[in-house]
């Protein structure tokens, strides 16, 4: 069938499976009326809903405290939070600092991915462990497979400061006592003890908390999505308070050029 033809039942027709607004009348959210159903929640429990169809005061207070304590940090020189700065010194706007931001936190080592991946491989470890595998042969088919563990090392500092605070708080809602959240402290023993040192950083502690709460990859991963937020817009505060275009400035004289030197020709 030509691509045209299937997608003729959707010229100016679209059927949301979700959600939708009613001008003048009201907003439905997974079957709910947002107005009179859904009004009294907290931001954390309406984004739980909105995102995974789940109502449980509990996981989105433990989704909030992973925001605060593991991902919203106010110092411009991480990752995404130079973008911020960058918009800030740039003088651009809060929102462009805040989307570019988040954009890069979409990396394969660091954000988004290693969070969706680190859900994933526990959900995958656990099932090849019901099947009668042994912890070292898991994690070694990983490391052959990807060359890495999601949740495990940290390319700055060997331990991870935020997984005691995070686990803290966890065993304060009745979290954190599951098999996922057993497993992943069982792999980041094993992994510390083999050439490699690798600890088990926060990526690994909050996918196995999230894991053992049934949260799917995908869930995480949306509720991951605007996370980094809180640390972003101090960066970008800041930086528009300060003197334009000082952010981290470079001189040219500090550019080594090894490129073949080469007449290039411009057409106008």
């Amino acid at each position: 069938m030509p691509v045209h033809s299937k997608l003729e039942k959707f010229e100016d027709n679209w059927h949301p499976s979700v959600g939708c607004w009613v001008p003048n009348e009201k907003v439905i959210l997974r079957g709910k009326d947002v107005f009179t159903e859904l009004n009294d929640k907290p931001w954390m429990e309406y984004l739980l809903y909105a995102a995974t169809g789940k109502e449980s005061p509990k996981i989105a207070r433990l989704i909030e405290a992973m925001w605060v304590i593991c991902t919203s940090f106010p110092d411009p020189r991480i990752w995404n939070n130079r973008i911020s700065a960058l918009a800030g010194t740039a003088r651009s706007t809060g929102v462009l600092a805040a989307a570019g931001s988040l954009a890069v936190t979409e990396a394969t080592v660091y954000g988004l991915k290693p969070i969706k991946g680190a859900t994933d491989f526990f959900y995958r470890a656990e099932a090849s462990l019901s099947e009668g595998k042994s912890l070292e042969q898991i994690v070694k088919q990983e490391l052959k497979q990807f060359r890495s563990v999601y949740g495990y090392g940290r390319p700055i500092a060997d331990a991870d400061e935020r997984v005691k605070p995070m686990m803290k708080f966890a065993h304060s809602i009745d979290c954190g006592k599951g098999k996922y959240v057993k497993l992943a402290f069982d792999i980041g023993e094993y992994l510390s003890n083999t050439r490699l040192k690798h600890q088990i950083n926060i990526a690994a502690v909050c996918a196995a908390l999230l894991a053992d709460e049934g949260l799917s990859p995908m869930d995480f991963y949306h509720m991951a999505t605007l996370a980094f937020t809180a640390g972003a817009m101090p960066c970008f505060i800041d930086a528009s308070q300060q003197q334009e275009g000082g952010f981290f400035p470079l001189r040219t004289s500090r550019l080594r050029y090894t490129c073949d030197e080469q007449v290039r020709h411009w057409r106008v």
